[in-house]
């Protein structure tokens, strides 16, 4: 398998042609079983999802938390209003659950990679369909079909630092799911079902980094299942979620 970064492409601004764009970064690169990985950032960026704090009236739970732990307040109230629930706020720090299910920090509200001071990048409103534009119109331009994810970084329960997860996703399963098979030793698997994407994101982010601006990356050569998968089969149903 290999890991492939897709260089060149310019500052991503809003109404961009996001997919045309990557088309003409990778041309001579792209072919037919690759997945293409693109950062969260610039799909938001090229959708419109970006913030002007400077527009941003804060509450006073946002006042509040914000005066106590030295934070901006219009960013506080930025990640109060793109959140469903607010799973902990503590230390400074907001983990709350989004609008799509996701459970991350500050709900996905991001000042890096942005340009100015007071501007915040939010998440794509559908990941899903946001890959599924991407992949579409890349089809059309190239007559090549790949899957698409969209990526961000979460953090992890019980473990230090962060890693890249797939938020957004078309063209592929997002498992890969080994129940019924039998290990070397001849064990029947019955739990082993692999977050495909994640790890394709993971790997992804290897090559893209967090300050090299390369926004995107092929991967090549792993044996994924096509289908209409979509990332939001991997937000844990409440109903199961033992730490809710």
């Amino acid at each position: 398998m290999s890991v492939i970064p897709v260089e060149g492409l310019p500052e991503i601004q809003p109404g961009d042609d996001l997919a045309a764009l990557l088309c003409a970064a990778v041309r001579d690169e792209i072919a037919p079983g690759d997945i293409l990985v693109v950062t969260h950032k610039v799909v938001s960026k090229a959708e419109g999802r970006l913030l002007d704090l400077r527009t941003v009236e804060p509450s006073p739970l946002a006042k509040s938390f914000a005066a106590e732990h030295g934070k901006d307040p219009r960013q506080i109230e930025a990640v109060l209003r793109e959140s469903r629930r607010i799973v902990r706020m503590d230390r400074g720090l907001i983990i709350s659950e989004t609008r799509h299910g996701f459970v991350c920090a500050n709900a996905g509200v991001d000042a890096s990679n942005v340009p100015g001071e007071e501007v915040v990048c939010l998440l794509p409103l559908d990941p899903d369909a946001s890959a599924a534009r991407i992949r579409h119109r890349i089809a059309r331009l190239t007559a090549i079909d790949v899957p698409v994810i969209v990526s961000d970084s979460f953090g992890r329960p019980w473990r230090n630092g962060i890693t890249n997860v797939a938020i957004g996703l078309s063209g592929m399963k997002p498992f890969s799911d080994y129940r019924g098979h039998r290990d070397p030793y001849g064990y029947e698997l019955s739990a082993s079902v692999l977050a495909s994407a994640d790890e394709i994101a993971a790997a992804a982010e290897l090559v893209m980094g967090k300050t090299a601006a390369v926004p995107a990356a092929l991967v090549r050569g792993f044996p994924y299942t096509p289908g209409e998968g979509a990332a939001s089969e991997m937000v844990m149903d409440p109903g199961r979620d033992l730490f809710r």
